[in-house]
């Protein structure tokens, strides 16, 4: 269990909440969480499925109403085939994370994956006795896979800072791994918000499917974090051993949260569009706001809905500055570190808040800047 870590996130929120009912107020500013409701349609159809008793066990891998679902969503956006049996589905996107790690990995194998990265991935290695291999840049890939690199993962665009993969830094990462007998897990969840340039796979690239775990969820894009409903496509060799862990960890996603999922990924997409709009907005207000305060630059994410501004010009380390902003000024939000070393000096801010929430947020934290 020591070797088990957690996502900070989670931690700030319960202090946050702590704070907030003894009666202060709190701007959210660290979960990532859209502050969207989910659609319409999306609730119709649980609601439906609900009323007509899907509420039993259903098969492990998965309805084959959304494993269809899934598979041509994922053939239509990514450019690929992927074939409805490829498709697994999970309480969310993170039993991927995790169990893809405990089926490839022995102790001792390594596992290369992004520095900052989303704080499960070294999580997960390190429970299953692997060791976790950070680089910072595409350009560090190669130089990072060795013998024992069992699993390569990727993040675009990224959590925690935005980054999205340029396709040339995509075709570069599958060339390195492509020397290798290293699988892939391309966490793809907020493939939708991307608010420059194009969107790449890895998975699209010849001989990348067959070992690559291609991880979407609804999760972020439907504003269906509560919902608990991810999916991915899996090469054969792996779907046996998931779908074995799927059996003993949690035996399957409820069918009525399914047949909202098929809802999400085959209805009208204005919602996704108009959401994906308005955070656009947001980012140009959180971006403009914190390079106006002392000591903070922030570069403009590409893509997700996060931002990671150094703070290393501030007269407090940002792990420091943090707490302070959290217990002082009531904004929550994380330090870099929480994602790795190549965090340090930095915070994490959501911009999934409202546009007043962000304004209120920035002033908050010029605030106690001013003080300091």
């Amino acid at each position: 269990m020591r070797e088990l870590g957690t996502e900070g996130a989670f931690a700030v929120l319960a202090r946050a909440r702590a704070l907030e009912a003894a009666g202060r107020d709190v701007v959210h500013l660290e979960i990532g969480q859209p502050d969207f409701d989910t659609p319409a349609h999306v609730k119709a159809a649980a609601e439906a499925a609900l009323a007509a008793g899907q509420t039993g066990y259903c098969p492990a891998a998965g309805l084959p109403e959304l494993r269809a679902a899934a598979a041509e969503h994922l053939s239509a956006t990514r450019g690929i085939a992927v074939e409805p049996d490829a498709v697994l589905v999970a309480p969310g996107a993170k039993p991927f994370l995790f169990f893809t790690v405990l089926a490839v990995c022995e102790p001792g194998d390594e596992v290369v994956l992004p520095d900052p990265a989303f704080p499960i991935y070294a999580s997960a290695v390190r429970w299953a006795g692997g060791v976790p291999v950070g680089f910072r840049e595409v350009d560090d890939l190669a130089a990072a896979l060795t013998p024992r690199t069992r699993l390569v993962m990727l993040n675009s665009p990224s959590n925690p800072t935005g980054a999205v993969m340029s396709a040339d830094e995509v075709a570069a990462a599958a060339e390195a791994v492509a020397a290798t007998d290293a699988w892939v897990l391309s966490d793809e969840v907020y493939r939708r918000f991307l608010y420059e340039g194009s969107f790449a796979s890895i998975a699209a690239l010849p001989g990348m499917l067959e070992r690559t775990v291609l991880l979407d969820s609804c999760s972020k894009t439907y504003a269906m974090t509560g919902w608990r409903c991810g999916y991915a496509a899996v090469p054969e060799p792996l779907r046996d051993p998931l779908e074995r862990f799927f059996v003993n960890a949690f035996s399957c996603v409820p069918p009525f949260v399914q047949l909202a999922a098929v809802a999400a990924l085959t209805g009208p997409d204005d919602f996704v569009t108009g959401m994906v709009a308005e955070f656009a907005g947001r980012r140009e207000i959180v971006v403009d706001g914190l390079n106006a305060l002392p000591g903070v630059t922030c570069a403009a994410p590409g893509g997700a809905f996060y931002v990671f501004p150094d703070v290393s010009g501030t007269p407090l380390a940002a792990e420091t500055l943090a707490e302070r902003l959290l217990d002082e000024a009531g904004v929550a939000l994380l330090p870099g570190s929480d994602f790795g070393a190549a965090g340090a000096g930095h915070l994490r801010l959501s911009f999934a808040a409202s546009q007043a929430q962000l304004r209120e947020g920035l002033a908050r934290m010029g605030a106690l800047l001013a003080g300091l």
